[in-house]
């Protein structure tokens, strides 16, 4: 069931909601000064050794990553499409390039734009990076990028070299990811190398073959929405098996990225990962393992919560004894909701004016279920809303919104027109 709670609205986005002129409905509303006091506040409980990256696909827009700039030492990509439009974005920004199914103009493209960690995915990738990485020249100015991390910087003492992290897709123990909401790896997946691969992909690297290329760790992002205990227990495994891995093979074993998936609660909106837990784990496990870097790449739990979807009441109507609101948008341009099967979370601003002469749509008592204007009964935004007398003219400001919702989703089913965007507190 969903609530609507004016706490889960910021000031400036209650207001700006409220002042919008209706043909400026549907409309995505971000409180940058909310995200920079967000983002602060994780980059001040990681501790040193552990770098910060930010998943761009969570959500891509400029002055999001923007923002986040002074709290993140780099930022992850997973596409060609993502990789130019970061680096357009952000042109001195620290790069990764991970994702499942590179294709050669991608690794091409990246390998000329500079960026300076792959994470490599199979065997065939590898040998397909080796092979393009000899071929391909490098900026010249890659080295003197201002926003390169420490590691980045370490790597340029070595040579002109191609860092790679090979992502394995490793076991870990039974129900260490059940509480996930969305699950990666420990099982078989499309995403990473299989473990017993690994040791083949590190004699690959090490054995002269891949002279442009250098094994700098291993990534494993296993799984979303798991709290701080369980991201730390998972890290512990994670790092553990690297280690012995490049123990085996006598090589120094330098970063370990465990990935993101810091749970964000649909729920309760106030709620928050527990960050200073998490850090203070993070920084026991880099103790534990001197000379090794972490770093971690959070997407969703960094800008969910800086993302507003405003829109208006169209209609309000009772079918067969359940109250339903019909919004302005719908689905098409906040899938969240129907990607993961929970209700979003929302708050209902009153609006006294009705301009009409016939009489005004309103619920009753009862628990409404808010939907949108798609011809299909999948466009569903929140169900058992407790907002009685909901009124045809009112508006709706749907919380967590700031990441993986406009971005995914169709938004040229039906060819509703696109919501308005604006930034607020720039």
């Amino acid at each position: 069931m969903s609530r609507p709670e004016g706490s889960i609205l910021t000031a400036p986005v209650r207001d700006h909601a409220g002042s919008l002129p209706s043909g400026q409905l549907p409309a995505y509303l971000y409180d940058l000064a909310a995200l920079r006091a967000h983002a602060g506040s994780v980059r001040a409980a990681l501790p040193a050794g552990v770098e910060l990256y930010y998943a761009a696909k969570a959500n891509p827009e400029p002055e999001i990553l923007a923002a986040l700039t002074p709290f993140v030492d780099g930022y992850e990509v997973s596409s060609g499409g993502e990789l130019a439009h970061v680096a357009k974005a952000l042109p001195d920004a620290a790069l990764a390039f991970g994702g499942p199914g590179k294709t050669p103009d991608e690794l091409r493209a990246a390998l000329e734009l500079g960026v300076r960690r792959f994470h490599v995915e199979s065997e065939h990738e590898l040998r397909m990076l080796a092979d393009l990485s000899s071929r391909t020249a490098r900026p010249s100015g890659a080295a003197e990028r201002a926003a390169e991390s420490a590691a980045e910087r370490a790597a340029e003492q070595a040579g002109d070299r191609v860092g790679v992290l090979l992502r394995v897709n490793l076991a870990v123990p039974p129900g260490m990811l059940a509480a996930g909401s969305l699950t990666m790896g420990g099982r078989p997946a499309p995403f990473g190398l299989d473990p017993s691969r690994a040791d083949a992909a590190v004699r690959l690297l090490t054995g002269g073959d891949c002279p442009r290329l250098e094994l700098l760790g291993v990534h494993a992002h296993l799984a979303s929405g798991l709290a701080a205990p369980q991201l730390l227990a998972v890290a512990a495994s994670v790092v553990t098996w690297s280690a012995e891995l490049f123990a085996r093979h006598r090589i120094a074993l330098r970063e370990v990225n465990v990935g993101g998936g810091m749970d964000v609660d649909y729920g309760d909106p106030a709620a928050r990962f527990d960050w200073p837990a998490y850090g203070a784990g993070l920084g026991r496990l880099a103790a534990d393992h001197p000379g090794l870097l972490l770093r971690i790449e959070p997407g969703r739990a960094l800008t969910a919560y800086c993302g507003f979807y405003a829109t208006e009441v169209l209609d309000v109507k009772r079918s067969h004894g359940a109250e339903f609101a019909v919004v302005r948008g719908g689905t098409h341009h906040l899938r969240t909701p129907a990607a993961k099967g929970h209700d979003q979370p929302c708050s209902v601003l009153p609006v006294e004016e009705w301009p009409h002469p016939w009489p005004r749509p309103a619920a009753g008592p009862q628990p409404v279920t808010l939907t949108g204007q798609l011809c299909t009964p999948k466009d569903v935004l929140a169900r058992g809303v407790t907002a009685p007398g909901i009124r045809a003219g009112d508006r709706v400001v749907f919380a967590l919104a700031g990441a993986y919702a406009w971005n995914i989703s169709h938004h040229d089913f039906l060819m509703h027109p696109r919501p308005t965007v604006h930034f607020l507190g720039g």
